[in-house]
């Protein structure tokens, strides 16, 4: 069978054939008709080769699906469904339709798994390698969006999984990179056997998409939400500025993949720090009422509760287990 190519099948084709047997409908209006009283909350991201990723190592499949998840993550982040995506590639030479092809069935994966009703796309050329353009648009119900409560101080940090591990575990493929464009032999292979948690935390991150309709189903209503894609310290900083209040986070209550500290000390870098100040962790931030935090450990045992918010003179800080508080620094932001 003759090898599947853009020159062959155009563009149109190609996207016709992209949608078919991939399970999801094709977008051809990005807009959609919110329910009455309820908003629309949109995302988008911007991912280009050798900045967001590297084909050297990273699968065009989960390189898809990692897009997808990014936007659903900031749809979740604000108490939102996802409806609908937009999708826009430009493709570079090195690139074919089935290429293409293995991104579009990630992007197809997590489009269902997040439950968006439609998906677009469009191809473009791209004269730079590949970039990724992904926007979506969610839902808010009338509902949630009435009973959100305004943030206190004593109200509870919460996150959705382990912090810092995609940060270790980009520094992994990264050095394996290193070694294998050092060596002669084209055909050795590094074994990863022993990182793949950290690794796959990179490649694959994964977002809790029943968290919003379980938070709506026990009536638990966040005061803020954000998707840590930056680094914990980033997330903090903008949640001192959007609550007007202090956030003290505490070091020993962050959690972290197993072998976070291990590989940590064999490649000299801090954990904590990686959880600071790293990035593509993707995971959800909710500060919760305190008088819900009962029923928050009760129902949703796969968070943890990492500090909680204080006095607007406090500011960011990280407790360490001896009692000492650190300013909380993040990269784009002024620490002065």
């Amino acid at each position: 069978m003759a090898e599947e190519s853009f020159r062959e099948y155009g563009k149109e084709r190609a996207i016709s054939l992209l949608y078919e047997g991939s399970g999801i409908d094709r977008a051809e209006n990005p807009s959609f008709g919110p329910a009455p009283g309820s908003d629309v909350v949109s995302s988008g991201r911007l991912f280009v080769e050798g900045i967001d990723f590297d084909l050297t190592y990273f699968p065009l499949k989960h390189l898809g699906y990692k897009c997808v998840c990014a936007v659903a993550g900031e749809i979740y982040a604000s108490m939102a469904h996802p409806r609908i995506l937009e999708i826009r590639l430009g493709v570079s030479a090195k690139l074919d339709f089935a290429h293409v092809k293995d991104l579009w069935a990630g992007v197809a994966a997590a489009v269902r798994e997040h439950g968006f009703k439609a998906a677009g796309l469009d191809l473009v050329p791209s004269p730079n390698g590949l970039t990724v353009a992904v926007y979506a648009s969610g839902e808010r119900f009338k509902l949630t969006k009435g009973r959100a409560v305004k943030a206190r101080s004593k109200d509870l940090v919460c996150v959705s999984g382990s912090l810092g591990a995609a940060y270790l575990g980009q520094q992994i493929l990264e050095r394996e990179k290193r070694g294998f464009e050092n060596t002669a032999d084209d055909s050795s292979q590094p074994d990863l056997e022993k990182y793949k948690m950290l690794i796959g935390s990179y490649l694959k991150p994964e977002i809790p998409a029943e968290a919003v309709s379980r938070l709506e189903e026990v009536g638990i209503y966040p005061s803020h939400g954000f998707l840590v894609s930056r680094g914990l310290s980033d997330s903090l900083k903008r949640l001192v500025r959007d609550s007007g209040l202090g956030v003290k986070v505490y070091a020993d209550k962050i959690p972290f993949e197993g072998n976070s500290f291990a590989f940590g000390k064999e490649m000299d870098i801090d954990p904590i720090s990686a959880a600071m100040n790293g990035g593509d962790d993707y995971r959800l931030l909710f500060t919760i009422p305190i008088l819900s935090a009962e029923k928050f450990r009760r129902d949703f045992q796969t968070f943890d509760i990492i500090g909680h918010l204080a006095q607007p003179e406090v500011g960011a800080v990280l407790v360490t287990p001896d009692g000492v508080e650190l300013p909380v620094k993040a990269q784009g932001w002024d620490n002065e």
